[in-house]
């Protein structure tokens, strides 16, 4: 249920070990789509979709009625976060009501999306029993195994990657376990759902705060005249006790900047606070400022001012190589630059369109620049707003005379009109 960045690459994998598949999405356009074999994510190929279409068992519908026939459902549905930081899960909970009356005894349900501890136990088990009338853990079985998708990151191979199992009881667990062990080859089974989950936000937070962490240290660098980049290359030669990360201009996607607040919002719920996390999430949330007054700065010292100037923005994708601009910080920057008076355009090679979602109201419809030195020259800056590696950025520092980098990917960094940010 749901065919996003985390259910069409599961519902492929299955098929493609030989099972019978049904994908459930509610969005009519993405199973046409489906249907005939095109792909809406640009990191998994059409050919890959109508491979699995001819080869194997393999079927996509807006039915819930044809859930009954499934032996096991994985909800792999989104878990975004409300205007004031709290947990939606209304798609979770509307993904239950859809699938509660097909639920059939023998069943096994399993929950995929990011969300704090007790949700599966809770919330979801809460609904399936009541439109279903039969008890999870003895009708039915109820599991939760958090998806680990890295979308643009070719180590990322579902199968590779370990799975973690948590199920209502051990019987649930154990049947969880033998599904995902026929297409990933390690499985890794903990005590329940609420263990399982948990996982899942340590992963994320995890990263998170070491994000932010790195932009600390980059802002004190900095004011050092260290690179940054320099240091934490250097440190991760050591082999024990380090692991890289990198400063952004922010956080994007859709878990490391919302999961950490499905706990900080449950931890409430024990009188416990978070001020670990919410540190990490100020001062991720400062950086596309921090990269604006940047700019302003090297501006200044050159008797500039922002407001009248064209910047580039490049890159919208949260991360490089992928058309996911969910969360993205490049908007951010956008809004800022476009407060300060500055006539704002963007490229992006995985991004022709800036969709119409909340975050984007302001630009949606804009289209892409072209890449060619005549659509360039007429910027009088560009800011690297995600480092995505199919971008020609010798043509970029040759075409624009200041050059805004705070994803380090031009070297070397002192070079003549390039901006520390």
């Amino acid at each position: 249920m749901g065919l996003g960045y985390v259910g069409l690459p599961l519902v492929l994998r299955f098929a493609e070990s030989g099972l019978s598949v049904l994908g459930f999405e509610a969005d009519w356009e993405k199973v046409s789509q489906l249907e005939e074999g095109k792909s809406y994510l640009a990191h998994l190929p059409c050919e890959r979709v109508q491979a699995a279409r001819k080869k194997h068992r393999l079927a996509f519908t807006i039915d819930p009625a044809k859930l009954a026939q499934a032996r096991a459902v994985l909800i792999c549905v989104p878990t975004p976060l409300k205007e004031h930081r709290e947990p939606d899960l209304s798609h979770v909970t509307s993904a239950g009501q859809l699938l509660g009356p097909h639920v059939r005894k023998g069943m096994l349900v399993c929950l995929e999306s990011s969300t704090y501890p007790g949700t599966t136990e809770g919330e979801l088990r809460e609904i399936l029993e009541k439109l279903s009338g039969l008890i999870a853990g003895k009708d039915f079985s109820l599991a939760f195994a958090p998806e680990r998708e890295d979308p643009g990151n070719p180590r990322s191979d579902l199968k590779h990657v370990p799975r973690v199992v948590g199920g209502l009881t051990n019987e649930c667990r154990d049947r969880a376990a033998d599904l995902y062990g026929k297409i990933i080859d390690e499985i890794v089974m903990v005590r329940d759902c609420r263990t399982a989950e948990a996982v899942k936000l340590s992963e994320n937070i995890f990263r998170f705060v070491n994000i932010a962490l790195a932009n600390e240290l980059k802002r004190i660098y900095g004011k050092m005249g260290i690179d940054i980049w320099e240091v934490v290359n250097a440190a991760k030669t050591k082999p024990f006790g380090y692991m890289p990360f990198y400063p952004s201009p922010g956080v994007g996607g859709h878990c490391i900047p919302i999961d950490p607040f499905y706990l900080t919002w449950k931890a409430r719920e024990h009188g416990m606070d978070t001020r670990f996390i919410e540190l990490a999430a100020e001062i991720n949330a400062a950086m596309p400022a921090y990269v604006i007054q940047q700019l302003a700065d090297a501006l200044n010292r050159e008797g500039k001012a922002l407001k009248g100037l064209r910047v580039l923005v490049v890159g919208l994708g949260y991360k490089p190589d992928i058309d996911d601009d969910r969360e993205s910080p490049s908007y951010e920057i956008m809004n800022l630059l476009a407060d300060h008076g500055v006539l704002v355009s963007f490229y992006d090679p995985w991004i022709q369109t800036i969709p119409n979602h909340p975050k984007t109201k302001r630009w949606a419809g804009t289209q892409s620049i072209g890449w060619q030195e005549s659509n360039l020259t007429g910027h009088d800056v560009a800011v690297i707003a995600t480092g995505h590696r199919a971008i020609d950025y010798d043509l970029l520092r040759k075409s624009v005379p200041m050059v805004v980098d705070p994803c380090g990917v031009i070297q070397p960094r002192n070079q003549r009109g390039l901006v520390e940010a």
